[in-house]
């Protein structure tokens, strides 16, 4: 009996298959994921409010959704950012710069991943599908021109961080609390100059790899840096004992300390250890910074229980 060969596209299609989609992954970033985790944080603000199980599944899929939004949105900035992340030392490395993903296949997944995204965040709710597109507009203003505007940079990282937690209240239908709005935006400063800084201090101010750095100088970032870090500490100390939240739950000023830790340990890593370029990986590589996350992580929940 005669057997029909896979013919000779077939052959050569599969293995490109199977290279593209660890492409498409590593062109999404993974490792940037953990930032969408503030999508979760209007929950921890509004712990005073009741809730059930299934109150949280709109906000499990407001996670993915920006997730898969965020993550798109890196691959447009990679393909307008090609030529420039050629020359940069790590970011030459990514899919798109190294030649591993094509432009046209990115744009491509991209285009249909954002249609995937802004469909689910409707099933959420519209006020949610409006925080996605808001986050989508300003990202796309950000690659375009705004990256390239001193200080106005940072602040417009640091304001894609407060539409997440603003996202998140939408997600679960709570009110957005100042409180979250406000500790969101000091501590997305904070480190969106630690980035900076890490920026700066790896590559100098020459603008061989981003001209934006010639606009920012070490003592300057380290000013802006103290200013950050000490509003952040201040703005969550005021509100773990004057609002609702932790007036409900006067247990919550126990969280102080690790947040106290965990932004002083940031600072020590960035003085002495010269990180800070990719907060992300500083964040879940760095195994003292881990565990006072999950330190505060089971304080935060243990006093939501204690009254």
């Amino acid at each position: 009996m005669s057997q029909t060969k896979p013919s000779k596209l077939s052959q050569e299609a599969a293995p490109g298959n199977r290279r593209r989609l660890p492409a498409i992954l590593a062109a999404l970033r993974p490792k940037q994921w953990v930032k969408n985790v503030l999508v979760a944080a209007a929950a921890l603000f509004t712990s005073d409010k009741p809730r059930t199980l299934t109150d949280y599944i709109p906000l499990i899929v407001a996670i993915l959704v920006f997730c898969l939004v965020s993550g798109c949105t890196y691959i447009i900035n990679d393909i307008r950012d090609v030529d420039n992340d050629r020359h940069h030392p790590k970011k030459k490395l990514r899919p798109i710069a190294s030649g591993d993903l094509k432009i046209s296949t990115g744009l491509t997944f991209s285009i249909i991943g954002i249609a995937v995204g802004l469909t689910a965040a409707f099933w959420v709710g519209p006020k949610f599908l409006a925080a996605t597109i808001a986050y989508l507009v300003i990202t796309l203003a950000y690659s375009l021109w705004l990256k390239h505007i001193v200080i106005l940079d940072v602040l417009t990282l640091a304001s894609l961080f407060v539409i997440r937690a603003a996202a998140g209240a939408f997600a679960i239908q709570v009110g957005m609390s100042e409180w979250l709005l406000l500790c969101t935006l000091l501590l997305a400063l904070f480190l969106g100059l630690a980035k900076r800084r890490g920026e700066v201090s790896a590559h100098g101010t020459s603008g061989s790899t981003r001209a934006i750095l010639q606009e920012y100088s070490i003592p300057m970032l380290d000013q802006l840096l103290t200013i950050a870090a000490s509003s952040c500490i201040m703005a969550y100390t005021l509100y773990s004992f004057f609002s609702d939240t932790g007036k409900s739950h006067p247990y919550l000023m126990a969280t102080i300390p690790f947040v106290l830790h965990g932004i002083m340990r940031y600072l020590y890593l960035i003085h002495k250890h010269g990180v800070g370029e990719t907060p992300e990986a500083t964040l879940i590589e760095d195994k003292p910074l881990v565990v006072t996350v999950i330190l505060y992580a089971i304080a935060a929940g243990v006093t939501t229980i204690l009254h």
